[in-house]
């Protein structure tokens, strides 16, 4: 999915997939929220929005329930993650996640919600 870097709010970047009807939000702090069921419509005139940040609040995070999608690294964890690809180390194994999905909703939407 291609996402198109945005600064608005908290929104970071935002991304389609038209044909699972997916819509991709990441937000600062490296939080990312999946929707499904989005029409392209829609995704159109968020993404043409001069408020998307508004748009968001009031069209999709109050429309449609959030999965969790996975975080965005920075530039250091990007970094991290090719030395641990090279060199074999420091991924954490799924089973040491306790973390559900629900969970990681509800913390991205906590980040999400200004203060």
């Amino acid at each position: 999915m291609d996402m198109k870097k945005i600064h608005s709010g908290k929104l970071r970047a935002i991304g389609y997939d038209a044909a699972r009807r997916l819509l991709r939000v990441e937000l600062e702090g490296g939080a990312a929220l999946e929707y499904s069921g989005v029409s392209a419509d829609l995704w159109r005139r968020f993404a043409a929005s001069g408020v998307a940040w508004s748009f968001y609040r009031d069209n999709i995070e109050e429309e449609f329930p959030a999965k969790a999608g996975a975080r965005v690294a920075g530039a250091a964890g990007a970094q991290r993650a090719a030395l641990d690809a090279l060199f074999g180390g420091g991924a954490p194994s799924a089973q040491d996640s306790t973390t559900d999905d629900g969970d990681a909703v509800a913390q991205a939407r906590d980040d999400a919600t200004p203060r």
